[in-house]
């Protein structure tokens, strides 16, 4: 029996989810198995999903359709990102030699919004999409360090502190506290607390009309990521040429 209801909404969202995170083009009788469904079912959440232009049906498979970019565009500009942001990332990655980050806050949610990481770079822990580690990563400290205390608390009940590595933060308490200090030095640090070879440095960028800390406003974070053994060989020239990028951002 077809799914229906929420239930099939839900189920068509797994099917457009397995086909973003697939490298190629995906059979029905693929999505049929990891949704754990008959091929008919699988066929009739594929239908309204390729119908929309969220899938397109290739001789491989199905791929993500022409509806995808559009949902992009959509979403930067209900981001209002600072203009040009993708030659600011570029010009960041040219001045540090390390990936550069956009990344955003909105209603509830943090998002890598764009990186100078190549998406073949199945490597880079910091991919674009929701950010579910904040907590652990310097933007995700960034970004929690603009929000008001009661917004802040909310989205830690929320989406968790889980231990990613040993150097992880995971209690409240002692988040605030560093978040306090992110609030001191004007900048978040995150050595090796969301994967272990990996630190992340980032600055909150200044708020523009409609911005700001609040469940309606977005916050937005410029940062890098490089290498632990690497960033200590030059932790100032990063944060400098970091902090000069965001100061242009005013």
């Amino acid at each position: 029996m077809p799914y229906t209801g929420p239930q099939s909404v839900d189920r068509a969202l797994e099917i457009l989810d397995a086909v973003a995170d697939a490298g190629a083009p995906v059979s029905a009788k693929a999505l049929a198995r990891r949704l754990e469904c008959s091929l008919s079912t699988a066929y009739h959440l594929l239908a309204p999903l390729t119908e929309r232009g969220y899938l397109v049906r290739t001789a491989q498979g199905y791929a993500l359709g022409p509806r995808i970019p559009g949902l992009q565009r959509s979403l930067m500009q209900h981001l209002e990102p600072v203009p040009r942001m993708a030659d600011l990332l570029a010009r960041l990655r040219r001045a540090t030699g390390a990936e550069a980050y956009y990344t955003a806050y909105r209603g509830g949610l943090i998002t890598v919004v764009d990186t100078t990481a190549p998406v073949t770079d199945t490597g880079n822990p910091f991919a674009p999409g929701r950010e579910t580690r904040a907590h652990a990563t310097a933007h995700g400290k960034a970004l929690l360090a603009e929000l008001p205390r009661p917004v802040l608390r909310r989205y830690l009940a929320e989406h968790g502190m889980p231990r990613l590595t040993g150097a992880t933060i995971t209690c409240a308490e002692l988040l605030e506290a560093e978040l306090s200090r992110v609030r001191g030095q004007g900048f978040a640090l995150s050595v090796g607390e969301a994967d272990p070879a990996y630190t992340c440095l980032a600055v909150a960028l200044p708020h523009g009309p409609g911005r700001g800390g609040g469940d309606g406003g977005a916050v937005h974070a410029l940062s890098v990521s490089l290498p632990t053994v690497e960033f200590r060989r030059r932790p100032q020239q990063v944060r400098a040429a970091l902090a000069q990028a965001a100061a242009g951002c005013g």
